[in-house]
């Protein structure tokens, strides 16, 4: 079997993202389906059938990016947010169906590790990824290795006793319920009416619609702030916006770039680059296709 190719599957809380990587995260053929939100079975079901529609002989490995809390050792899904997917032996289960070797990573992670090899991040040593999608995801590489542990950025709280979080969690106040691409869709609606999302928001926004610049900036806003406590903690070169809704572009990092000023120690404030991510959104694909060669590497 050749160890060249492998499947990369980017599951999202909208659609799953699966497809043929080679080892120089090019893809060579992909597909896209909307993520089965009924179940956990559901869940897998489709991510079952978004694997076998792309599998042949020459697959080597499959690698998944789940928007979940992962213990990778044990390859097992703790629990997520904003998808039905509980406690499960995913790798196993994986395996299981597939018969090759299956690798796994939160899909902020690998969205990260895909940038940090073959996107924006290159030639970098330390960097921050922030994923803006359903819910807000993110990853740090620290001297030239990704951290894997416990990484919930989208849960830092920027607004004490704030906004409730979505999905499953509890919280209040976490930059999730400000800066995703839900909680565009809801502060669109609320201007607008039901008929517009978070992508006829930027639409809006770009046609010079006020009211739309001004909620993208005050998203942008808020976007800052978070990224302002991840500058103090990490001191990154640079900082990568990915996600679907990352193509608000400047309507978020201007105000996101001057809340860093303000709110991050010098002189990492002034010195750190904060841009979108390049490999759009590809990059959680192609990321776990990066995860399925490592774990090749290692079986």
């Amino acid at each position: 079997m050749s160890a060249n190719r492998v499947i990369g599957v980017d599951v999202g809380g909208t659609k799953i993202l699966a497809g043929v990587i080679d080892r120089g995260g090019a893809v060579e053929r992909h597909r896209e389906t909307p993520t089965p939100l009924t179940s956990q079975a559901a869940v897998l079901d489709g991510l079952y059938a978004a694997v076998e529609e792309l599998l042949d002989e020459d697959i080597a490995a499959v690698g998944f990016g789940i928007p979940s809390r992962i213990d990778r050792k044990r390859g097992r899904v703790g629990g997520s947010v904003n998808i039905p997917l509980g406690e499960v032996d995913f790798v196993a289960r994986m395996q299981e169906r597939f018969g090759i070797p299956v690798g796994l990573e939160n899909d902020a992670n690998a969205a990260t590790l895909a940038e940090y090899h073959a996107g924006v991040g290159r030639g970098t040593e330390t960097m921050v990824m922030l994923t803006l999608g359903t819910g807000c995801g993110g990853g740090v590489v620290l001297d030239g290795r990704l951290y894997r542990g416990w990484m919930e950025v989208g849960h830092t709280v920027v607004v004490a006793d704030g906004l409730p979080c979505q999905g499953a969690c509890t919280g209040r106040g976490h930059i999730e319920a400000y800066v995703s691409g839900h909680a565009a869709t809801a502060l669109a609606k609320k201007q607008f009416g039901e008929a517009v999302d978070a992508h006829r928001l930027v639409r809006l926004a770009t046609e010079g619609d006020r009211h739309a610049i001004e909620i993208l900036h005050g998203i942008g806003h808020y976007l800052g702030i978070g990224i302002a406590s991840l500058v103090n903690l990490f001191n990154p070169q640079l900082v990568a916006i990915g996600g679907g809704f990352s193509a608000a572009g400047d309507y978020l990092l201007v105000p996101a770039r001057e809340a860093v000023r303000r709110d991050a120690l010098a002189p990492a404030s002034e010195e750190v680059r904060i841009v979108r991510a390049e490999l759009g959104t590809f990059a959680g694909m192609i990321g776990a296709g990066l995860v399925a060669f490592e774990t090749l590497a290692t079986t």
